[in-house]
């Protein structure tokens, strides 16, 4: 029992890790490409930009709800004290949602579509925002007490590292909702979707490098996990590899390569969230409560690990299906080749 008591909040950690990455990369292409819609100076451009997700977007939130779901199943104790921390910025990416997902079907039917045009990149860049704060704020740290439940204050989350996390995730999105369009415009549009990605990923870099360097100043606990062995090797080729990437990313940019691009983007995504891991673990809140104190009771995990293990195939199965399905290019009136 011991064993599963330290075995099972390591497993948990990695399936909610998981499942926030899906999350991350599938709809922060559809939100990068809600906020690049801002950008469009015209009707059509911005028609296009918007089929191009019609089929996948609604789907591909599935995996934040199965996070916060296992978040409350597996570490009630972290659900409770994350949520009580982070009100504002979670209304203000569900906020973002709703106008968002009202906007998508209701301009559809609309004769004058340019609120709802607004409302859907409005909507895009506000869930964005929301959740780089929360993310900030999570980086951070919560104030709790010896039970950890949450004793700070309700604008604890707004800080000026947390300003620059939001602002660099944003980025990000912009990035690989810039790729996706690549892969899936032609014509003129693509050509548009090329240069926004070389501005975004000189951008997401500076802001990479940004919080890579701010974070060991500002944070104690991060400065001493950063630079205890054998991490610090780690800590120190994750930087190395992250321009590597960024300048495999430009260099297909600049081949006007159309696949590469979004892969090199992808795998962008996933040293940052290896590098997060590292940081984080085994805190769930960092730096008070750790995956153990803040685990559910053996025999839920198990059961929950039953459950999910049926349910992550079908998941992956439905989105890997769509892709196929919808893999094709959007054209459109003038932008097509």
């Amino acid at each position: 029992m011991e064993t599963l008591k330290y075995f099972l909040p390591q497993v948990w950690f990695v399936i909610l890790a998981l499942f926030l990455f899906l999350y991350v990369m599938l709809d922060g292409f559809d939100l990068g490409v809600g906020i690049l819609s801002l950008t469009s100076s015209d009707e059509e451009r911005r028609g296009i930009l918007m089929t191009s997700l019609s089929n996948i977007w609604d789907a591909n939130e599935t995996w934040l709800v199965l996070m916060g779901g296992g978040l409350f199943g597996a570490f009630p104790l972290a659900y409770g004290t994350i949520l009580n921390a982070l009100y504002i910025p979670i209304l203000v990416m569900v906020f973002g949602f709703i106008f968002r997902g009202v906007a998508f079907e209701f301009r559809e039917l609309s004769r004058r579509k340019l609120f709802w045009n607004f409302a859907f990149g409005a909507g895009s860049f506000i869930a964005a925002l929301g959740q780089g704060f929360a993310l900030g704020a999570v980086l951070k740290g919560i104030n709790v007490d010896e039970t950890g439940h949450f004793i700070g204050s309700t604008w604890d989350w707004l800080s000026l590292p947390s300003v620059l996390v939001a602002l660099t995730l944003i980025q990000g999105y912009v990035l690989i909702g810039s790729t996706y369009l690549v892969w899936k415009t032609t014509g003129e549009l693509q050509e548009t979707h090329y240069k926004t990605a070389k501005i975004a990923a000189l951008t997401t870099l500076i802001g990479a490098i940004a919080i890579t360097i701010s974070t060991p100043i500002i944070y104690e606990s991060a400065r001493y996990r950063l630079f205890q062995q054998p991490l610090v090797y780690i800590f120190t080729l994750i930087p190395v590899l992250g321009v590597w990437l960024i300048w495999q990313l430009l260099q297909s940019l600049n081949r006007k390569e159309e696949r590469a691009p979004f892969v090199w983007t992808i795998l962008l995504f996933v040293l940052s969230f290896i590098g997060l891991g590292l940081i984080i673990f085994p805190y769930i809140i960092p730096t008070k409560i750790t995956i153990y104190e803040a685990s559910a009771d053996p025999s839920s995990l198990v059961i929950m690990i039953i459950f999910i293990g049926f349910l992550i195939p079908v998941m992956l199965f439905y989105n890997l299906y769509q892709y196929i399905v919808f893999r094709g290019k959007v054209t459109g009136g003038g932008y097509e080749e």
